[in-house]
């Protein structure tokens, strides 16, 4: 017998359709129930990919007593947190206040009108490591909740009011400069582990928005220290198990130190920041290993988390036929019949498949030994290796194949939609790679027409459904996602959209008055708060995505508001970022490049022109993050007003580079030679 969720497109709700828990999904309805029969709420907060939330709807959730304990004392609401992220972070905010932690799956008390009260993560079926049983805690709330309501709702209030002054945020400190961007080098990001890479101990994240502000920080500062981590922490994840050593792409995060133990759900955001971090890193260095993981990252996305429509799906699960990463794991008898004997020795080798395992038994393929050492023990060039293993490893890619894969969530949201549509068109434009423009373009298409029914962005699509009003970091993430593409392409089309976006991100997203973005536009549902976060978790805020984009249009457009708004934003968000600066990555960025004096950089040309595209691509093959790019046809008028295309002309006929700064640009130059001479 189904539940309420049976009826939702979320694929989260949709797992939890056959509990015997009386679920409603996040709306009035279940308030209104709540208030009439004088109930308190259980908000359960979790999505697809999320193991532990996978585990206790087993154990808890899928069982009879249980679920008659929920239904008896509780009305029970059960959130996707990709579909309704403004409902996440604040009831997130709520339990970091109330326990200091905070993670999925989220289980939070609420009275009948929404205020938080009491809460956690994961509870065990039974008591164990000093944990209550879910049961209990089930009892003691309800208990508590008939025989204290007066604690309980005091309590509440002082929450709300911690979450309130917790949006409130901080005022303005002091003026924008840069001093506060070294508070995010070196110890601002945290220990760096010098003997694996990355940040911290285990578990460990790969942290791109990071890994990005370093590169930006090594640019701007020469510190070879900077460069230094984010090569060091890059080289480490491409060879560890959190790589895909097979298809290719990333794991959400090691477990372990050394990037060995991934916890295996892939991630739609994971991919697309890490295709850049490497991409970027390619363009710093000039490493083609680099090049090779940011394809191989895009493939797979491409291959399997692409739908028929074009647009990008949210993620794959860590598990399958009841087991975390089983999908993903070798034995030695299992490599062995796959390949020739003398593939499948060189793969153990490579890949560190042994007997004995490295992972319950089992092995996680990761790059155990140097490729010029494997090549000399095996008496190979390392070019005929890497042939044999790249054979090695496709054999292998159709075996994992017939395996039962892993979950996948198929629900299109558009602010992730967005940061993959940045990736893919700066891949297409750097790599100079046809086929990505081609994806990239027809995704732009697919989100513009399906994610944008009325006047509006909305957060979710699924099964031909588009719902959800969208957030600050839909548009933001879209309008970056846009812009790439039009410096991929010069098609004005794209540009055009770019500009609406911006005008709805100032119109329903801008607080003159607070001087901040908010999450969730002005004329959103009524929450206890109105969510707002400008630090950069696993994903960029939508804040910190508006005020890098800004920046960046108030020298396209020469659209001083912008910058104004931008600059705004950033003083008020100075004193955390001063205090916490791994906490904004993206933002750091941002601010760099407000702090820098970015290069306007103009091509006139025909665009089938060979001459032109050397010019580009000059451009395009270095890491300048502090540019804003242009192009046009020589006598072309453009549709949407970009002064720095004004009087711009070619040279005695010729494609022709324009390098400015503040709209003052040096002599034009039509050779690839001269212009990477300025631009170097």
């Amino acid at each position: 017998m189904t539940n309420r969720l049976a009826s939702e497109t979320s694929p989260y709700l949709l797992q939890h359709a056959d509990n015997p828990v009386d679920w409603y999904p996040w709306g009035p309805e279940a308030f209104e129930r709540a208030r009439a029969e004088d109930k308190p709420i259980v908000l359960s907060v979790g999505y697809a990919a999320c193991h532990w939330c996978h585990v206790m709807e087993h154990e808890s959730f899928e069982d009879p007593g249980t679920a008659a304990l929920m239904n008896e004392h509780f009305v029970n609401v059960k959130v996707d947190r990709e579909e309704r992220p403004d409902v996440d972070s604040i009831y997130m905010a709520a339990l970091q206040a109330m326990t200091g932690h905070g993670g999925w799956p989220m289980t939070v008390f609420l009275t009948p009108h929404g205020a938080p009260f009491y809460g956690g993560t994961y509870f065990p079926p039974e008591p164990r490591h000093g944990m209550p049983s879910f049961r209990q805690m089930l009892q003691a709330v309800a208990q508590a909740y008939r025989e204290r309501r007066a604690a309980i709702e005091k309590s509440a209030d002082e929450i709300r009011r911690v979450i309130q002054r917790a949006v409130a945020g901080e005022a303005p400190a002091g003026v924008v400069a840069p001093p506060i961007l070294g508070g995010g080098y070196p110890g601002g990001a945290g220990p760096f582990d010098r003997s694996y890479g990355g940040f911290a101990a285990a578990p460990k994240f790969p942290q791109p928005l990071i890994l990005e502000f370093l590169l930006r920080y090594h640019r701007r500062s020469g510190a070879s220290e900077a460069l230094t981590m984010v090569e060091h922490t890059l080289q480490a994840m491409a060879r560890g198990g959190i790589h895909d050593q097979l298809g290719g792409g990333f794991h959400r995060y090691a477990v372990d130190r050394r990037w060995l133990v991934p916890h295996f759900e892939k991630m739609l955001y994971d991919n697309a920041l890490l295709a850049r971090a490497y991409l970027e890193a390619y363009q710093a260095t000039g490493a083609a290993a680099y090049r090779r993981v940011a394809e191989s990252t895009i493939d797979y996305v491409l291959d399997d988390l692409t739908s028929p429509q074009g647009g990008f799906y949210s993620s794959r699960d860590a598990d399958s036929e009841g087991e975390e990463g089983r999908y993903y794991l070798w034995t030695a008898t299992e490599v062995d019949p796959a390949l020739h004997p003398e593939e499948a020795r060189l793969l153990k080798r490579y890949y560190d498949v042994t007997p004995e395992g490295n992972f319950e038994g089992k092995s996680i393929l990761h790059v155990a030994h140097d490729v010029l050492a494997v090549a000399r023990a095996e008496s190979l060039e390392p070019d005929e290796l890497l042939a044999r293993l790249e054979r090695a490893r496709t054999r292998m890619l159709e075996v994992r194949r017939q395996r039962v894969p892993p979950f996948r969530d198929e629900k299109i949201l558009t602010g992730w939609n967005g940061l993959m549509l940045r990736a893919l068109a700066d891949a297409a434009a750097v790599l100079g790679r046809a086929d990505y423009r081609a994806a990239a373009e027809r995704a732009a298409e697919f989100l513009l027409a399906a994610l944008r029914p009325g006047d509006r962005l909305v957060h979710v699509y699924k099964d031909g459904i588009a719902k959800v009003p969208g957030y600050l970091e839909d548009y933001a993430a879209l309008a970056d996602g846009l812009l790439a593409l039009y410096e991929a392409t010069f098609d004005e089309r794209w540009l055009m959209q770019v500009r609406w976006l911006a005008e709805r991100i100032v119109e329903l997203f801008w607080d003159p008055e607070e001087r901040a973005f908010f999450d969730a536009p002005a004329d959103g549902e009524r929450l206890i708060v109105r969510p707002r976060d400008v630090t950069d978790h696993a994903t960029p805020s939508g804040s910190s995505l508006a005020i890098e984009l800004l920046l960046r249009l108030r020298v396209l457009f020469g659209e001083e508001r912008y910058g104004a708004i931008a600059e705004a934003a950033l003083a008020r968000a100075v004193a955390s970022v001063e205090r916490y600066p791994a906490a904004f990555g993206r933002l750091l960025s941002a601010l760099d490049f407000h702090l820098s004096t970015p290069k306007e950089i103009v091509i006139v040309g025909p665009r089938a022109d060979p001459r032109t595209e050397a010019l580009l691509a000059t451009v395009r093959a270095r890491f300048l993050p502090h540019r804003v790019l242009a192009a046009a046809e020589p006598g072309h008028a453009p549709a949407v007003p970009i002064p720095l295309l004004d009087h711009r002309e070619a040279v005695d006929g010729k494609p022709t580079a324009f390098v400015c700064e503040h709209y003052v640009c040096r002599q034009p130059v039509t050779e690839p030679e001269a212009l990477a001479a300025l631009l170097d």
